[in-house]
């Protein structure tokens, strides 16, 4: 199972990231001023990925290969 890692940055903010099973980190946050901030974003990450349906633009571009 994957897992949010919450720390904080160099900068002092609160930053989280999202790891695969494999420790992979597959997607990392935008910095927040609060943890708690940090963990409404995580909660917001959860309530809204499992649902959402892929759109795949690439379809739309042209092959550069």
């Amino acid at each position: 199972m994957g897992s949010f890692e919450l720390f904080i940055g160099t900068d002092g903010q609160f930053y989280f990231r999202l790891k695969a099973e494999n420790g992979e980190i597959i997607a990392s946050s935008q910095g927040y001023t609060t943890k708690q901030s940090a963990e409404n974003g995580i909660a917001a990450v959860k309530r809204t990925a499992s649902p959402a349906q892929v759109v795949d633009l690439s379809l739309s571009q042209s092959a550069t290969s």
